[in-house]
């Protein structure tokens, strides 16, 4: 495995790419899940950069306006996803169950990152600060065809030669047997 000093952020891509082009969008085939699958874990390496961006300015504004909330949610989703990662590689039973069924784990994390948070009262900040980003991810990493830089970069990712920071997440939730197909 890598060191941690070997991560690289891979360059910002350009609007054109990103999101210009009615050609380059299409809908998934949901009677193919796996393909569809890849399809996300693909753009989700390949344009790590922008959505990293996108996800941060959506936050810093949902915390311009409730600063408290949005400290408060992203501590909890934190301490929710290293627990989640700490007991998937200390425990073998979460490990395979991380591994066999990577999509409810998600889920269920994220699940118990709502009750928490709606215990102490930052569900709202949750939804619109933190979810709302993600949603808008996962429909961009659905949505967008991929072309032949994004499937040699995501090559270069899955033989190894390459590590970054969505590699590393995509590996602790359990996705890494996809990344690069």
């Amino acid at each position: 495995m890598a060191r941690r000093a070997d991560v690289q952020l891979p360059p910002l891509r350009s609007l054109d790419d990103f999101v210009r082009g009615r050609g380059r969008f299409g809908l998934p085939d949901v009677r193919e899940p796996l393909r569809w699958n890849h399809r996300v874990i693909n753009n989700l390496l390949y344009y790590q950069t922008n959505y990293l961006g996108l996800a941060a300015a959506l936050v810093l504004l949902v915390g311009y306006v409730e600063p408290l909330k949005t400290v408060l949610g992203g501590a909890v989703v934190s301490l929710c996803f290293l627990g989640f990662v700490w007991a998937a590689e200390n425990r073998a039973v979460v490990r395979r169950l991380r591994r066999n069924h990577p999509s409810p784990c998600l889920l269920a994390l994220l699940a118990l990152t709502y009750a928490l948070l709606s215990v102490v009262g930052g569900v709202a900040v949750f939804l619109f600060g933190l979810s709302f980003p993600m949603l808008l991810i996962m429909l961009h990493a659905s949505l967008r065809l991929r072309n032949v830089k994004n499937k040699m970069e995501n090559k270069l990712e899955s033989i190894g030669l390459k590590r970054t920071p969505m590699g590393i997440l995509l590996e602790a939730l359990g996705q890494e047997q996809e990344a690069g197909s």
